[in-house]
């Protein structure tokens, strides 16, 4: 019986520590690319162009696929950064949430 095409059903495939390489040599060179300043500009204006977008409620199908795609793409780049020993910043918040206040009692609200 010829079994020719179905390596990958029992997990023997021969590339897969080849394919290990391969990624772990681009993530690295990611978070080379992306680690200068220069390099961090252009992922925080990704970030901001795609994570940092919101559309309203009237945006047709075809754009929110196309927004969701690019946001999938960004954030590729982020994982393949931290996998490669890069360290990306946090987005800031838009919107700081404000400190939260003590809540007042009954007790002293009416004293």
């Amino acid at each position: 019986m010829d079994d020719t095409g179905w390596h990958w059903f029992d997990g023997t495939n021969p590339s897969d520590e080849t394919d290990k390489d391969v990624l772990r040599e681009t993530a690295e060179a990611c978070a080379r690319v992306f680690r200068s300043p220069d390099g961090q500009a252009v992922l925080q204006h990704l970030t901001a162009l795609t994570l940092g977008r919101h559309l309203g409620p009237n945006a047709s199908d075809a754009t929110l696929r196309h927004l969701e795609g690019q946001r999938q793409l960004v954030g590729h780049l982020i994982a393949m950064i931290e996998r490669g020993g890069g360290r990306t910043t946090p987005e800031p918040a838009l919107h700081p949430t404000p400190k939260p206040r003590k809540r007042k009692t009954l007790w002293t609200r009416i004293f």
